[in-house]
C-alpha cells in the first residue's frame, strides 16, 4: 500500500475538477466524494506524487502491493478502475496514460495547495439554532487547514472522530468545523452534545436526547433518538467521549447505520473503534524547527503565536524580543505543542516573565503522549503539566480547585463560594477563585448575561483525583447537593417554571442538579437531601420534555425513600404531583399514575393547596378521558369547576370551563360544550396568555380545538372551521409536542367534515411526522386513522381500510380510547364500500356496545347512521335501517348535533323516497336543513340539497 506518511501527501492535490487528499485517502470531485477502490486510489496517489514521470508496472506494483507477488493483469484491472473513476477520456480529457512498453504516467497538470471544502455559492448563511454550540474562537492558530480537511471528511464520510491527547484542542477544532458547515446543514441542523456533563455511561443517550430536544418516554431512550434523527440531514457533535467511551461508541455506531442522512463528528482521547468510524489524529501545534535566532522566526510557529497571545492575556504587555525567542521556542517544544499546556504555562508569564516561567518548569514537567488504554484515565498526557500547575498553587488555591471539581459544566460564583469555600473566611476563597481564573485553571463562560465559571475537563478530572486523595469527596458532594436544594427552594422554581417564566435561566444548572441527585441516591449519598432536592428540582425537569423520563425516575426514587416525617406533608404532595404529571406526559395511563393523582388530590385537599388540587383535578380529567371513562371524566371536571369557583381566579375558572366543555363534548352534549367553551373564552379576554400555560401546556389553545368540533357538530359549520384554523395557527409553532398533536387531531376532522379535504390531508401529514419525531405512538395512531379516513373519502378505499386496522390496534396497545369509536365508524364505512358488509356490521355493533358501556354518547348518532348505511347496502328498503337512522336522528337532536342529525335525516329520507313517501321525505329534510345558517358545502348539507332537488 502507498505510504501515507510521505510528507507530500498531507497537502491537497488539485487536477481538473478533482481534489486528492492522500493523507486522508480521499478523492473528491467538485466537493463530493468519488467512489473508488482502495488499490485504484493507491495507484492514483503513487502516480500523482511523481507527475509526468513514467512508472513501470513493477514500480507501481511494489508501491501498491508491498511485499506481495501480483500478476500484471491485476495491475491493469485496477488501472482500468481508476480511469473509470476519473472519467478518463471523456471530453478528450486524459489523466492516466499508458506509455507503450515502458509503463504509466499521470499527464494532467497538478497544483498543490491548502485543502478547501467545496461550498455552494448560493447557500445563504444562517445562524445556528442550537444554543449549546459554543462560539468559534476568533483566532485558530495552525488549525485552518485541519478544519477544512475535517469539514470535507464529515461531508463525505459522515462519521469522523478527532483523536488526540487531552488539551490538544479537539473541542476547539470540532466547534470550528461545526461553524464552517452551517451552510451545508442549513444552520439549524447542528447539535452539540457536551459529554463532560455526563458522569454515568448509562446517561449518554439522555444527554444526546436532551441536546437534540428529542421527546423521550420511558427508560429506553435510544429508540426515540433513532426516530428523531431518521430521514434528517443533521450534524451531531459528540464532544469528550473518552470517559464514557463504550456507551458513546455503541450509540454512535448504531446511529450511523440506522440514519443514512446523519453526520457524526466525535472528539475523544482514543478512537471509538467501531464500524464506519474515520479517525483523524489531531497533531500538536507546530513548534519552531531548528535553531531559532529571531522573534519573527519564532512567531512563524502557531505554538509560539498562541503562547504570546495567552501571555498578553496574563498581563505581559511586551512584544517578543530576539533574545527571548529561543526561550519561548524551547518552552513550546518542551510542551510538545499541546495547546492547553501552552495556555497554562503562558498564563504565568504576567507574573514571572518569560525566563522566570521557563526556570519554574524544572526538568520533571514532561508530557507523555502514551495513548494506552490501560493507563490511568485522562492522565496520559497532561499529568505532568497539571502537577506542575497544581504545585504552583497556594494551599487554599489547591483546596478550592479540588473542591470545585465536584461541579460539572457551568457554575456561578455564589455556588463556588458555598461549595468550595470556608464559611469562616469567604474573602480567602474569593481571592483563591480569582487567582485560579488568572492562572487559566478556571475559565469564565458568560451565559444569558450572567458570568459563570467552569473547569476544563482535564483540569476537573485531575482536581477530582486530588479531592478523592484528601478524603473529602463525600463531604463536598453533600455541600454541592445541599447548595442546589437551597438554591432551588429560594428561587421557588415551581411558580417560575410552571407558567413558562424564566425557564432558560435554570438550564445551566441541570447538569449539576443531575450530578447531585445521582450522589444523593448512591450508597454513600444523603437520601434526606436527595428527597428535598428532587421536590424542588422536579419543576425544571417537567418544563423540558427531553427530561420527563428523568423527572419520573428521580421522583420514583424519592418516593421510595420518603421519610415518615414527610409522608402526608407538602413534600410528598409535590413529589406525587411531579410523578403524576411527568408520567402522564409520557403517556402512561397505568394505575400507578392514577394512584399518584388521587394521592396528590387527597394531600392537596388536606393541606389546603387549592390551586394545586385544581391542577391535579384537570390532570385526572384528562387521565379518565384518555382511558375512555367519560362519565368519570365529567364528574372530575365538575369537581374542578366547583373548586375554582370557590377559590380560583380568572385563569382557574376559565380552565375549569374548558374542562367541562371537553367533557360535555365527549359525553355528547354539544349545547353544554359550546356554552362552557364560550364562558371560558370570555373569561380569558383580559388575562395574560401565560396564565393558561402549565409546564408548557397551553389550555387556552387546547380548548379551541374542542370548541371547533362542538361548533361544527352543533351546526355552526362556518364558525367551526374558522376556529379549527385559528387553533392550528396558534399551535403550529408550539414546542410542546403533545399539545401540537392534540390540537391538530381535534381540528383536522372539522376541516374534513367541512369539505376541506386537501387542507385536512396536509395537516394530517404534519401531525404524523411530529408524532414520529417525538415517538408519540398514540397520537401517531390517531393521525394514521385520520389519514386512512381521508384516503377512503378520496376513493383509495382498500389502503385506507388497512391503515385504519393498524391504527386501531396501536390505540388499543397504548390504552388510548378517545378515538377508537370514531376509528371504528370510519373503518365500517370503508368495509361497506368494499362490500364486506358482515365485517362492517360486526365493527359497528362492537363499537355501539363499547359506547354503551363507556357512556360515550358523542359517537352514537354517527355510529347508528353508519349502521343504517350498511343495512341499506345489504337490503333496500330495510326496516332495520330505518330504525337505526330514526334513532340516530333522535339522539343527535338530544345532543344538539345538528350536522349529524342532517346526515342521518338525509339517509332516512332516501329510504322514504324509495318507498314512495316523497312528501314525508322532503318535509323531514326541510325541518332539519332550515335550521342551518352557514354557507359551508359540507357533505351533509350538499347531500341534503341534492336530495331536495330530486324530490321537487
Amino acid at each position: 500500500m502507498w505510504n501515507e506518511s510521505d510528507p507530500d501527501t498531507s497537502k491537497g492535490l488539485y487536477f481538473g475538477p478533482f481534489q486528492l487528499i492522500a493523507s486522508e485517502r480521499l478523492l473528491a470531485k467538485n466537493g463530493k466524494q468519488v467512489a473508488i477502490g482502495g488499490r485504484a486510489l493507491d495507484i492514483l496517489i503513487a502516480l500523482t506524487q511523481r507527475p509526468g514521470e513514467i512508472l513501470t508496472g513493477d514500480e507501481l506494483t511494489k508501491l501498491v502491493w508491498r511485499g506481495l507477488t501480483v500478476e500484471e493483469s491485476n495491475l491493469r484491472v485496477h488501472i482500468a478502475s481508476l480511469r473509470k473513476a476519473l472519467a478518463d477520456g471523456e471530453d478528450d480529457t486524459r489523466y492516466v496514460l499508458n506509455v507503450a512498453g515502458r509503463g504509466y504516467t499521470f499527464a494532467a497538470p497538478i497544483r498543490r495547495g491548502p485543502v478547501t471544502p467545496e461550498r455552494s455559492p448560493t447557500a445563504e448563511t444562517s445562524e445556528l439554532r442550537s444554543q449549546s454550540l459554543p462560539h468559534a474562537l476568533p483566532s485558530l492558530f495552525g488549525r485552518t487547514e485541519t478544519v477544512n480537511v475535517l469539514s470535507l471528511l464529515v461531508l463525505s464520510r459522515r462519521f469522523v472522530t478527532v483523536v488526540g491527547p487531552g488539551g490538544i484542542g479537539k473541542t476547539t477544532v470540532a466547534v470550528a468545523v461545526a461553524h464552517s458547515l452551517r451552510q451545508e446543514f442549513e444552520g439549524s441542523a447542528i447539535y452539540f452534545v457536551d459529554l463532560t456533563l455526563v458522569q454515568d455511561a448509562q446517561q449518554v443517550p439522555n444527554a444526546v436526547a436532551s441536546a437534540l430536544g428529542c421527546f423521550v418516554q420511558g427508560p429506553e431512550v435510544e429508540p426515540f433518538i433513532l426516530a428523531f434523527v431518521s430521514g434528517k440531514k443533521i450534524l451531531v457533535v459528540l464532544d469528550n467521549c473518552e470517559h464514557v467511551i463504550s456507551a458513546a461508541a455503541a450509540l454512535a455506531e448504531r446511529l450511523f447505520h440506522a440514519a443514512p442522512s446523519l453526520h457524526l463528528l466525535a472528539t475523544s482521547r482514543e478512537a471509538l473503534r467501531v464500524e464506519g468510524e474515520n479517525v483523524h489524529l489531531l497533531l500538536p501545534l507546530d513548534t519552531p524547527r531548528g535553531e531559532v535566532t529571531t522573534a519573527s522566526q519564532a512567531l512563524g510557529s502557531p505554538a509560539v503565536k498562541l503562547f504570546m497571545e495567552k501571555a498578553a492575556s496574563s498581563g505581559h504587555r511586551l512584544s517578543l524580543t530576539d533574545a527571548e525567542a529561543p526561550t519561548v521556542a524551547n518552552i513550546c517544544r518542551r510542551l510538545d505543542g499541546i495547546a492547553l499546556a501552552i495556555e497554562l504555562v503562558a498564563s504565568r508569564v504576567g507574573t514571572f516573565g518569560i525566563q522566570g516561567t521557563f526556570d519554574l518548569m524544572g526538568n520533571d514537567a514532561e508530557l507523555q503522549l502514551q495513548g494506552r488504554r490501560n493507563a490511568v484515565p485522562r492522565h496520559q498526557t497532561l499529568q505532568g503539566m497539571l502537577d506542575w500547575s497544581y504545585n504552583l498553587l497556594s494551599n487554599i488555591e489547591q483546596e478550592v480547585l479540588s473542591r470545585l471539581s465536584i461541579f460539572v459544566g457551568q457554575f456561578t460564583f455564589e455556588a463556588a463560594i458555598e461549595v468550595a469555600g470556608s464559611s469562616e473566611d469567604t474573602t480567602r476563597t474569593t481571592n483563591a477563585i480569582a487567582s485560579l481564573v488568572d492562572k487559566s485553571l478556571i475559565w469564565i463562560s458568560p451565559a444569558n448575561g450572567i458570568v459563570t465559571y467552569r473547569l476544563l475537563d482535564t483540569t476537573r478530572v485531575y482536581a477530582a483525583a486530588k479531592l478523592a486523595a484528601s478524603g473529602e469527596t463525600d463531604a463536598v458532594a453533600m455541600r454541592h447537593a445541599q447548595y442546589f436544594a437551597d438554591f432551588l427552594k429560594m428561587h421557588e422554581t415551581d411558580d417560575l417554571v410552571s407558567h413558562g417564566h424564566n425557564v432558560e435561566a435554570y438550564a445551566p444548572h441541570i447538569g449539576n442538579i443531575r450530578q447531585a441527585l445521582g450522589w444523593c441516591f448512591s450508597s454513600s449519598g444523603s437520601v434526606c437531601i436527595g428527597i428535598e432536592l428532587t421536590s424542588h428540582a422536579a419543576p425544571l425537569f417537567l418544563a423540558s420534555f427531553p427530561l420527563l423520563a428523568e423527572c419520573s425516575n428521580w421522583c420514583s426514587k424519592a418516593m421510595a425513600t420518603l421519610l415518615p416525617s414527610d409522608r402526608g406533608q407538602r413534600r410528598e404532595l409535590y413529589l406525587q404531583k411531579a410523578l403524576a404529571l411527568s408520567s402522564m406526559y409520557l403517556w402512561d395511563d397505568s394505575e400507578k399514575v392514577k394512584a399518584a393523582l388521587e394521592r396528590g388530590l387527597e394531600l392537596s385537599e388536606k393541606l389546603g393547596e387549592d390551586r394545586l388540587q385544581h391542577y391535579l383535578l384537570l390532570g385526572l380529567n384528562v387521565f379518565f378521558t384518555r382511558r375512555g371513562e367519560f362519565t368519570r371524566a365529567l364528574g372530575v371536571a365538575k369537581r374542578a369547576a366547583a373548586l375554582s369557583e370557590k377559590f380560583g381566579g380568572v385563569a382557574e375558572n376559565a380552565m375549569s370551563e374548558w374542562a367541562l366543555a371537553a367533557s360535555h363534548h365527549i359525553a355528547g352534549n354539544q349545547s353544554a360544550a359550546v356554552m362552557h367553551g364560550e364562558r371560558g373564552f370570555r373569561l380569558a379576554v383580559n388575562t395574560a396568555p401565560s396564565e393558561f400555560v402549565y409546564f408548557g401546556y397551553d389550555y387556552h389553545v387546547r380548548a379551541l380545538g374542542t370548541y371547533a368540533r362542538s361548533l361544527w357538530i352543533s351546526g355552526a359549520q362556518t364558525k367551526g372551521i374558522a376556529k379549527a384554523r385559528e387553533a392550528i395557527s396558534r399551535v403550529i409553532d408550539s414546542s410542546h409536542p403533545v399539545l401540537f398533536c392534540a390540537v391538530l387531531l381535534d381540528s383536522i376532522p372539522v376541516l374534513h367534515w367541512g369539505g376541506q379535504s386537501e387542507e385536512a390531508f396536509s395537516f394530517c401529514e404534519q401531525v404524523i411526522a411530529h408524532a414520529l419525531r417525538y415517538s408519540l405512538h398514540a397520537q401517531k395512531a390517531v393521525g394514521l386513522a385520520l389519514r386512512g379516513e381521508l384516503m377512503i373519502a378520496r376513493g383509495e378505499v382498500e389502503p385506507g381500510v388497512n391503515m385504519l386496522r393498524d391504527a386501531l390496534k396501536t390505540m388499543g396497545d397504548n390504552q388510548y380510547h378517545v378515538q377508537t369509536l370514531a376509528t371504528r365508524r370510519a373503518l365500517a364505512e370503508g368495509l361497506r364500500r368494499l362490500g364486506d358488509y358482515d365485517e362492517a356490521l360486526f365493527m359497528i355493533n362492537d363499537a355501539l356496545n363499547q359506547a354503551d358501556q363507556a357512556s360515550a354518547t358523542l359517537w352514537l348518532p354517527a355510529l347508528l347512521h353508519a349502521k343504517g348505511e350498511v343495512l341499506m347496502a345489504i337490503s333496500t328498503p330495510s326496516a332495520e335501517a330505518e330504525a337505526c337512522l330514526t334513532r340516530s336522528i333522535e339522539i343527535a337532536r338530544r345532543q344538539n348535533a345538528l350536522s349529524w342529525e342532517l346526515g342521518a335525516a338525509t339517509s332516512l329520507a332516501r329510504i322514504w323516497a324509495q318507498k314512495g313517501k316523497s312528501v314525508e321525505a322532503k318535509s323531514l329534510i326541510l325541518a332539519v336543513h332550515s335550521r342551518f345558517n352557514g354557507d359551508v358545502e359540507a357533505w351533509e348539507v350538499s347531500s341534503a340539497r341534492q336530495l331536495l332537488d330530486e324530490l321537487r
